[in-house]
């Protein structure tokens, strides 16, 4: 089996599985993605397969351009959406945001 393109948290499986969360914000190392491609989608935690996402598109943003549509779009209030990324990737300000929908 090829190994998985993207890993999200377990904690947002569920909410990928159910149509929930359709957006992940990465940095620079995650945003050679681009509109058609599909992707096979592990947890980060095991690299367990749980899904397919096909990517819709793939836009630059900072920190500061975040909205509560993309909180919305994450499925999280805006302010917690901005310390999950900034516990992800401390001190970067640029990423991309990538949307998506699970491929059936």
């Amino acid at each position: 089996m090829k190994p998985n393109d993207i890993t999200f948290y377990q904690r947002f499986e569920a909410d990928i599985l159910a149509g929930r969360k359709t957006i992940t914000i990465r940095d620079k190392s995650e945003s050679h993605f681009k509109a058609g491609d599909i992707l096979l989608v592990g947890r980060f935690e095991d690299n367990q397969y749980f899904c397919t996402i096909e990517v819709l598109s793939v836009s630059p943003i900072t920190l500061d351009e975040l909205t509560e549509q993309h909180a919305k779009q994450e499925n999280i209030g805006l302010d917690e959406l901005k310390n999950v990324i900034r516990g992800i990737y401390p001190g970067e300000e640029r990423f991309y945001v990538i949307n998506f929908r699970l491929y059936v």
